[in-house]
């Protein structure tokens, strides 16, 4: 059993089937999927696709491109017991397509949000370290992952102090680069959760294809080859990970 802990298949523009998506998630053994948020619109989206289907879940958030546009109202989104997250959130420099400090006030207000339910947190971070950690450390009792993680051993560490999951996807079946190579090899599998991102970020061996949720297996394929041990024993142990994290 394989879980995709990360995926947009609920957004109105993914362009394959939902039925036949489904289905190939189930013949690749992936029975579980969680829909992610990327916006208010984006997660009442997930809401209602995990509420329309049984292998789905959904996280809310606001994505940290998004921010600009306002955050405040997924308060106002229904609790439900297929809500497992709040994300993806957190901070972007790669891209300023929202100001920064609108970024961190949002990152902060979702941050307590998830808190106040009781929920783990989807972090999207990416050239911003320096200001997310000390962010990250002015609260406590965060649970989380850091979602599609690409960065430096010395932030893997800084995630693995805080008792953070790291999210591996795609990315980690295809990279060219040496040191992103062997950082993905040291995660630890007890650390470690496998998603999608679909239908961005399609792995190896089929890039060029619209990603979906099957697909998680040749990330785990491929974290079982690198690893030395077997596609069960990625299964297993990332499977955990998400119950422990999630609570589905």
């Amino acid at each position: 059993m394989l879980i995709d802990t990360h995926c947009h298949i609920h957004e109105a523009d993914y362009s394959l089937d939902i039925t036949d998506t489904i289905q190939h998630a189930h013949e690749a053994g992936v029975d579980t999927i969680i829909c992610v948020g990327t916006g208010l619109e984006s997660s009442v989206q997930a809401v209602s696709f995990a509420m329309e289907h049984s292998e789905a879940y959904a996280s809310l958030g606001v994505h940290p491109h998004d921010t600009k546009d306002g955050w405040q109202d997924l308060a106002h989104i229904e609790q439900s017991e297929k809500i497992v997250a709040i994300g993806e959130i957190g901070l972007d420099y790669f891209y300023t397509n929202s100001p920064r400090e609108v970024q961190i006030e949002a990152l902060k207000w979702q941050i307590e949000l998830a808190l106040s339910r009781n929920l783990p947190i989807i972090f999207h971070v990416r050239d911003a370290f320096d200001d997310f950690w000390p962010i990250f450390d002015s609260y406590s009792g965060i649970r989380g992952v850091l979602h599609s993680f690409t960065d430096s051993k010395e932030n893997l560490e800084k995630a693995f102090e805080r008792g953070l999951f790291i999210g591996v996807n795609g990315i980690s079946t295809f990279t060219k680069d040496p040191a992103q190579q062997a950082m993905f090899a040291s995660i630890p599998l007890e650390r470690l959760l496998l998603e999608t991102d679909a239908p961005f970020l399609t792995p190896a061996p089929f890039r060029g294809k619209v990603n979906e949720p099957a697909f998680v297996k040749n990330v785990a394929q491929h974290h079982a080859s690198v690893r030395g041990i077997s596609l069960e024993d990625v299964a297993l142990a990332t499977t955990a990970n998400a119950h422990a994290l999630f609570a589905f």
